[in-house]
């Protein structure tokens, strides 16, 4: 599929699974690029987030939906520039940036966007948000479902092993008590949770670049996805 209009600068989705390391290369690679960071993941993990405040349960897709579109429909859900973060998450005006980080939140997202109603009420959200060209979105289905259009696509993993052990590291120095086999334990569920999954599963673009960086540092990993991109726009 290809946009009805040619964009001057091209859509980059990066899909891959849970601790692939997909956000903080999302947004190392906007920087390099001048792109804006969409970050689609976020978007989920707020809805988790406001259900668990509004005491829906995660698996009602009904009353899901409707809370999503509810959040949608009042700008509820904002995202800022951030020098430090790449980007802010505001839920109804909070900060909830680091609230929507925990693992049971994670787990909740995983969770709430497998349902129907939920995605069709952000779908829009995020193709509004990327239509033009120039920005870089980060998830599950970016590069099958939210724009199966885009330009230049990648698929970034890791083995379930090295995924599990920085998200370990990363909650241990935000001071959250987990063990390395609950970190495993996680990822294998976050992993079947998104790939079997009814409605848009984890899966591979089939001309999306497979870049799996179990071996190679965060560093090279954006700059193989920066000289892709760089050479898409140069040729």
């Amino acid at each position: 599929m290809s946009p009805a209009t040619p964009r001057r600068r091209p859509i980059v989705a990066i899909d891959g699974p849970a601790g692939a390391g997909k956000s903080t290369v999302a947004r190392k690679v906007a920087e390099a690029l001048g792109f804006v960071l969409v970050d689609t993941g976020a978007m989920y993990r707020a809805v988790a987030l406001a259900a668990k405040r509004a005491a829906v349960a995660w698996g009602e897709g009904p009353r899901l939906g409707e809370l999503a579109r509810q959040l949608v429909a009042r700008h509820a859900l904002a995202f800022e520039r951030d020098a430090e973060r790449g980007v802010r998450v505001r839920l109804d005006g909070e900060d909830v940036t680091d609230a929507i980080r925990t693992p049971d939140i994670g787990m909740g997202a995983s969770t709430v966007s497998a349902h129907k109603d939920v995605r069709d009420a952000l779908l829009d959200l995020q193709r509004q948000a990327g239509h033009q060209g120039g920005v870089v979105l980060e998830g599950r289905d970016i590069g099958t479902v939210v724009f199966p259009d885009a330009e230049t696509k990648f698929f970034l993993t890791a083995r379930p092993e090295v995924r599990a052990r920085r998200r370990y590291e990363q909650l241990a120095a935000n001071g959250q008590a987990v063990t390395l086999e609950e970190a495993l334990a996680d990822v294998h569920l976050r992993d079947k949770q998104d790939t079997t999954r009814a409605v848009a599963p984890l899966r591979q673009a089939e001309d999306a670049v497979l870049l799996d960086n179990s071996d190679i540092g965060e560093d090279e990993t954006v700059a193989r996805i920066v000289d892709r991109v760089r050479a898409w726009g140069s040729r």
